[in-house]
């Protein structure tokens, strides 16, 4: 047998089929969350004061 792999038990796969594991559930779980925050619009009110320091930086350096 080969170290990547174990016997398998009927209905269960092999380490290289799921690197991850018993922890496979929870990377799932994270990349769904994160893939959502990613996608998400940023609010409105955020976006004025990323625009307002951008001019504020903006302005400082020309000066």
């Amino acid at each position: 047998m080969d170290k990547n792999t174990t016997a398998s038990a009927p209905g269960r796969e092999s380490r290289t089929a799921d690197p991850l594991g018993p922890n496979s559930e929870i990377g799932r779980k994270l990349k769904q969350y994160y893939d959502d925050l990613v996608h998400d619009e940023v609010p409105d009110r955020f976006a004025e004061l990323l625009g307002q320091l951008e001019r504020a930086e903006t302005a400082q350096d020309k000066d």
